[in-house]
């Protein structure tokens, strides 16, 4: 079962109206059991549900449709952005979801404005004390996927504020433990635009934060482009599991970025028009098959090199 995150870069009624753009985001969202997309812009979810509509259209969509699950808009004042997962329902029922929030969370604090990853944001001049360490809160959710070795799946969503990226980083920590105790379930992955690259985090800094060691494990290696520009390389996004019977749970080397540009053999413009950002995807081991007794009848890929990774560079 394919699992994967994708940054659609400000998804909302404008580029989802867009038939040629809808019809690439709907190719790539039918790669996967589960995605969620992060950087939804649809505050009243107009978009979001067109574009299950269509996805359900598609091929074999129609035999093993999607179901919809969105956030509510998360951001601290005037900015907002949703997570929204597509679900296979022959594949995977949710259990529950869950909105984190966090303790003693001022919500007077501004939003700062968002930019694309390759610019500087602005540092917020707030008292550190009075502002709350996530912009989005994670919405979480619990997956029964009767289908693999894990049966009962955790999924945490990220969108870091880039300037921010380790603060942000380090509070998953807190959002991991809180889930642990309501849910009581250890099968968790945090996956999504961790922003863990370039300017936003250096090595030094991305290894010396909470979730950086066992028992947690990352499934995007440092080297992996997750970027559709040709300008940067950089791995801001990541898939990573908690423990190591999660960790046994991935098919090996599973764990990549999806270059849809390649993939689906589209130009740079076209590529661009659907985002800055290729998803990240991971494989589960599927549940062994019971054996029938004799006699009975009855019933990760690098930067710049491979397939997946390579960059069009226009010659």
């Amino acid at each position: 079962m394919k699992i994967a995150a994708f940054n659609v870069k400000r998804l909302g009624w404008a580029k989802v109206n867009k038939k040629a753009v809808r019809e690439i985001i709907i190719e790539i969202v039918s790669e996967y059991s589960v995605v969620v997309l992060v950087e939804v812009t649809d505050e009243s979810g107009k978009a979001m549900k067109l574009l299950l509509k269509h996805l359900n259209d598609y091929g074999d969509n129609k035999s093993n449709p999607y179901g919809m699950l969105c956030s509510e808009p998360l951001g601290r004042k005037t900015y907002k952005e949703k997570f929204v997962y597509f679900y296979r329902k022959k594949e995977v029922q949710i259990l529950d979801s869950y909105q984190y929030v966090e303790k003693n969370e001022d919500n007077e604090y501004d939003e700062e404005d968002e930019d694309d990853e390759d610019d500087e944001d602005e540092d917020d001049e707030d008292d550190e004390e009075d502002v709350d360490e996530l912009a989005r809160e994670p919405f979480a959710v619990l997956l029964k996927c009767p289908n693999t070795v894990v049966q009962n799946l955790v999924l945490i969503p990220v969108h870091t504020k880039p300037s921010d990226a380790e603060a942000e980083l380090n509070a998953l920590h807190d959002v991991v433990e809180d889930v642990r105790e309501r849910w009581q379930n250890d099968n968790i992955m945090i996956l999504g635009d961790f922003n863990a690259d370039g300017q936003y985090l250096s090595i030094r800094k991305k290894d010396s934060i909470l979730i950086s060691s066992a028992p947690y494990y990352w499934l995007i290696d440092d080297d992996v482009d997750t970027t559709t520009s040709n300008n940067n390389d950089h791995t801001y996004d990541r898939i990573v599991v908690y423990g190591e019977s999660m960790l046994k749970a991935i098919v090996p080397d599973s764990a990549k970025a999806y270059n849809f540009e390649e993939d689906l053999n589209l130009t740079e413009e076209e590529t661009q028009s659907v985002s800055d950002h290729y998803p990240v995807e991971v494989e589960l081991k599927q549940k062994a098959q019971r054996k029938r007794n004799p006699g009975t009848t009855g019933g990760a890929q690098k930067k710049k090199a491979g397939p997946a990774s390579k960059k069009r560079r226009g010659a």
